[in-house]
């Protein structure tokens, strides 16, 4: 396909799906009140340092906010049958999935900027590295919409099924991804545990590019990132596929 038509089409599904799907339920809640309600859970009558614990706040608002879209986009779409409309015109399976992404990665990036840009008036916040603070936001979002968009590939008509199964994976990883507890301060099993999840490179860099008080080098923490987008991007790519050939 040409290089110009293909860019037209992802921005084509991108424009779609923000226009449909950003004021659905299950995006506001997920995506917007349940970050902020864990977060004020973890932190009532509690005397932390809220400077510190704040990037891994932006982390996790990140992480939800840009994972809450392309959980429903698919199934949705399945189930109202466009799904394979979208395919007969000229737009390619790849530029659909991208175009998801792409829409996943920009929610996750307004709302984040807007959170951080608050907290900073507020709390008088630190920026040790505005230039990596501005990967971090790109990477994060573009990561974690992948995610979002692997959620939904498998074969579910039935949005509401998609989204238990996504906070199934994604409840956990918050957990063990140093967002309440600093990485500084995990012990030996604790640590093998967060260095599987990406949501923890992350709140790394989030942690180097605020307080500068980072765990990993970022140039680690930006590979990592990079190898779950193409893993992710992938996967989803082949279970698509696979569901198409089968016809589901």
């Amino acid at each position: 396909m040409d290089l110009r038509i293909f860019a037209r089409s992802v921005l084509l599904v991108t424009e779609k799906n923000m226009r449909i799907y950003y004021y659905k339920g299950a995006v506001v809640i997920f995506g917007l009140l349940f970050p902020f309600i864990m977060f004020l859970t973890f932190f009532i009558g509690r005397n932390l340092n809220l400077i510190l614990f704040f990037p891994a706040f932006l982390g996790m608002m990140l992480f939800f906010s840009s994972s809450s879209t392309g959980p429903l986009i698919t199934p949705w779409e399945k189930r109202e049958k466009t799904y394979e409309r979208l395919l007969s015109l000229p737009v390619t399976l790849e530029s659909i999935i991208l175009g998801d992404i792409l829409a996943g990665s920009l929610f996750g990036i307004v709302i984040t900027t807007i959170v951080w840009s608050a907290g900073s008036l507020i709390l008088h916040l630190p920026l040790s590295n505005p230039g990596l603070l501005v990967v971090t936001l790109l990477l994060g979002a573009f990561t974690f919409a992948s995610l979002g968009t692997l959620l939904s590939s498998p074969a579910m008509n039935n949005p509401s099924n998609v989204m238990m199964v996504s906070n199934l994976i994604r409840l956990p990883l918050i957990f063990v991804s140093g967002i309440f507890i600093p990485l500084n301060q995990l012990g030996d099993w604790e640590w093998m545990l967060t260095s599987l999840s990406p949501l923890t490179y992350l709140v790394d860099l989030f942690n180097g590019a605020i307080n500068g008080n980072a765990v990993y080098p970022a140039v680690l923490d930006v590979i990592v990132l990079v190898i779950v987008i193409l893993l992710f991007i992938l996967c989803a790519k082949l279970i698509q596929q696979y569901n198409l050939s089968k016809g589901i």
